[in-house]
């Protein structure tokens, strides 16, 4: 009798219909990798008790840099930075022109590919964009287009690559920072240099630019704890912000004050990237005139 029982159902559920578009589960769910530190990885006394991180810094204070313009021969322009031990190299092509089937426009076209390098990071990454690069690539162009002066080549694109070499955090605001120097380094018509930092809540400190170590959240003890981090792409001689990303949650003021941090920091950027810059320039010239001395 049982065993009939047991063969009917069976037989039953085997003739009902697969719903595919439906999502076994339940409705509200987490994973647990969420709340698990990665290991090797310690995120406990980031701030000690004279005020400085692990690595020396103060709270306010951004990381050494080393910027190198005009590293790729192919590329109209290129630049690579380093933030300590955060590794960045940026190409820019063009203004190529659209393809033959495109719609003709006035304003130019400005793509953005950011990608980590499968070595970057301590778990090894996949060749091809996953949905959190694809998401960086959209932040990235977002916060380069209000910067270019895109109605200066129409019916044309111009193409930034990004690769992260080596992610020890604020992977974001590098890229920002090395794709602005890029494209004025490729003599790209923009309104102003974009710089970005960032910044985030550790309980009553603020770190700005922050590592690996000092991205991971840690689990809340009451809900009155803010946590999150924030990255602001700034254009300093406009005064304009061309790009906001927040993580996390965290009240109005500590918002406001986590902005003002990351605006002092990109303050503290902006006068690096002008001397690269004109490092830069100079260079080429002095290439060009000694070919042309060359030449006579």
């Amino acid at each position: 009798m049982l065993t009939s029982m047991l063969t009917s159902i069976t037989i039953y559920l085997n003739a009902m219909p697969l719903d595919r578009m439906r999502i076994p589960g339940p409705e509200d769910s987490k994973p647990p990798f969420v709340y698990e530190t990665p290991s090797g990885v310690d995120v406990s006394n980031l701030v000690k008790t004279n005020g400085c991180r692990k690595d020396g810094r103060k709270a306010d204070h951004i990381r050494p840099m080393f910027i190198k313009c005009g590293i790729i021969s192919q590329a109209q322009g290129s630049v690579y930075i380093e933030f300590n031990n955060t590794k960045v190299i940026c190409g820019v092509y063009g203004p190529r022109e659209f393809g033959k089937r495109e719609d003709f426009s006035m304003n130019g076209r400005l793509t953005c590919d950011f990608k980590f390098a499968t070595f970057s990071c301590k778990q090894r990454r996949q060749h091809q964009q996953d949905a959190e690069e694809k998401e960086l690539s959209q932040l990235l162009l977002q916060s380069l287009s209000p910067a270019v002066c895109l109605h200066k080549f129409p019916k044309a694109q111009v193409d930034i690559y990004v690769i992260i070499l080596e992610n020890d955090g604020s992977a974001l605001s590098a890229a920002v920072t090395c794709g602005s120097l890029a494209l004025a380094d490729a003599g790209i018509e923009m309104y102003d240099m974009v710089v970005a930092c960032s910044a985030r809540k550790y309980f009553n400190s603020i770190l700005l630019d922050p590592t690996a170590a000092e991205e991971i959240v840690p689990m809340k003890t009451n809900e009155s704890v803010d946590e999150g981090e924030m990255t602001v792409a700034y254009m300093p001689s406009l005064n304009q912000v061309s790009g906001l990303i927040l993580k996390g949650e965290m009240h109005t003021q500590v918002c406001a004050q986590i902005m003002k941090s990351c605006l002092e920091g990109c303050n503290l950027i902006y006068p690096v990237l002008q001397q690269s810059l004109i490092t830069s320039i100079r260079k080429s010239l002095s290439n060009v005139d000694l070919q042309g001395s060359k030449e006579l």
